[in-house]
């Protein structure tokens, strides 16, 4: 698909919990001097941004995955010791940053849902994250309650979203998350018909937007931890990104090996089903 990232026409802007104060919301670029120039790796991963308004025939309905997916995951069933660790609200300025070099330094793949609106003000950040081999998923534009929209604004949400991504780094998502874990049955199945978004939550929630302290963030998160499991965190809270350290060299001691949320996906041994649940709480 060519991508084609379309006038963004009366956005909400993010709530200020996750406008970071450091962050102006009259530049949508960032100072100069923090330009990171990355190349880009050859376009080898992701799929091809979905053709909107195509219906997709039955035998593609899961393009790119070796076997048939679920629309919803909150872990894997897996024989292997491995976790997907997820970072949601990003990309921030200063947080993300430092995030990196920690991921880098230690040589743990993530997976980042990020946010149209925070996207906007450091989009070198997302095209370093590519570059460095994680994998970025959609979190919407506005980070709203999905659950509380029309099917036509979702679709809206995550399109203009998917395409800010796939702009900006030439690779496009292959999972979405709601923000706050709020969505509804209907909606996950027209996310998968619409974009072939699996739903991706989580096992473990150490609740870092109440920022209880980094040491009690690490305890929740390693205590929580078995294998197949999603580690949800957030990169936006200077806190968290404090926790980091320990909080992955106590799971590496562990013995657990940390994978992107595809890879996870591809790893669960457990047949494929739908999940007849539907989960609309609004946890941020």
């Amino acid at each position: 698909m060519k991508a084609v990232l379309p006038t963004l026409l009366s956005l909400l802007l993010l709530s200020a919990c996750q406008v970071p104060s450091s962050v102006s919301k009259t530049s949508a670029t960032s100072p100069a001097g923090d330009e990171l120039k990355i190349a880009l790796p050859p376009l080898l991963v992701g799929l091809e941004g979905p053709t909107w308004d195509e219906v997709q025939p039955v035998e593609e309905k899961f393009p790119g995955w070796s076997r048939p997916i679920d629309n919803t995951y909150t872990r894997v069933t897996t024989s292997r010791r491995v976790l997907a660790i997820t970072f949601d609200d990003g990309p921030h300025p200063e947080n993300t940053p430092r995030l990196l070099d920690m991921l880098k330094e230690r040589d743990i793949k993530a997976t980042f849902y990020a946010v149209g609106n925070m996207v906007k003000y450091s989009p070198h950040l997302l095209r370093r994250m590519i570059a460095e081999g994680h994998e970025i998923g959609n979190h919407t534009v506005s980070h709203g309650n999905l659950a509380r929209m029309s099917d036509e604004s979702l679709l809206k949400e995550l399109r203009t979203a998917h395409e800010q991504i796939l702009a900006e780094t030439g690779v496009p998502p292959r999972t979405m998350r709601p923000p706050g874990g709020a969505i509804k049955k209907s909606q996950k199945e027209l996310m998968m018909d619409e974009f072939g978004y699996p739903t991706v939550l989580w096992s473990v929630d150490p609740e870092d937007w109440k920022r209880p302290g980094p040491s009690v963030v690490t305890s929740r998160l390693v205590n929580g931890a078995s294998p197949g499991g999603i580690l949800l965190v957030h990169d936006l809270h200077k806190p968290t990104v404090d926790a980091m350290p320990a909080t992955l060299d106590q799971l590496l001691a562990q013995g657990y090996e940390f994978v992107t949320v595809t890879e996870l996906i591809e790893l669960d041994e457990k047949p494929s089903e739908t999940p007849s649940d539907e989960r609309t709480e609004d946890r941020r």
